[in-house]
């Protein structure tokens, strides 16, 4: 981590220079079999955001699926990316920051992946309000969620009593299961946890 200039990842600059270095390595280039299991169980295709998303490989797969998915990044180097491998696709890539970004359509999922984790622990009760704030009651959080204590980041680990603190006022947990295809900077230590945001 000693050749990287920028040190915060709060600031596009950060991941701007490690996409631009090719220093990825939360990027599995593909998507993870537990997402694909939840679309192919859905009822219906849903309106969808992810949130911080990087190469935006999911993105791909949602939009070929036939949902209406959106993926956003505040990295113009990220956003670059994404809409260099998705070609006429990258339409659906923008350039935002989530705490400011609003949907054009009411939001049905929000996709979490290596989004929390990527944000210092300090701003994870702004994260936790924002998700709430986009989704109405019934819609859904779901995703990877990353359980680690080392002190340092990114990833930035969290404990599941301090998840459950973050979202239980507003979601209940309606599924959580075991990853079993992580890459090695997840694995054993993420979960596949499905979320809906509560009628209070």
């Amino acid at each position: 981590m000693n050749q990287f200039a920028h040190r915060d990842p709060r600031e596009p600059a950060f991941w701007d220079e490690r996409f631009e270095r090719g220093f990825t390595p939360w990027d599995r280039g593909g998507v993870p079999h537990d997402l694909q299991r939840f679309v192919a169980g859905a009822a219906r295709p849903l309106v969808t955001l992810i949130p911080g998303c990087g190469a935006a490989h999911e993105l791909a797969y949602l939009l070929r699926a036939g949902w209406d998915a959106t993926a956003i990044d505040f990295a113009p180097a990220a956003v670059a990316r994404a809409k260099s491998l998705l070609g006429p696709m990258g339409e659906r890539v923008v350039e935002a920051d989530f705490f400011g970004y609003q949907p054009a359509r009411p939001l049905e999922l929000i996709y979490e992946r290596a989004f929390l984790c990527a944000l210092p622990r300090a701003m994870w009760p702004q994260v936790a309000r924002r998700w709430a704030d986009l989704l109405a009651p019934g819609a859904l959080l779901a995703g990877f969620f990353f359980f680690d204590d080392a002190p340092h980041g990114p990833p930035f680990g969290i404990t599941r009593e301090l998840l459950d603190q973050l979202l239980t006022p507003h979601f209940s947990c309606i599924e959580d299961a075991p990853v079993a295809d992580s890459i090695p900077v997840f694995a054993g230590k993420e979960r596949w946890i499905v979320w809906q945001r509560a009628e209070y």
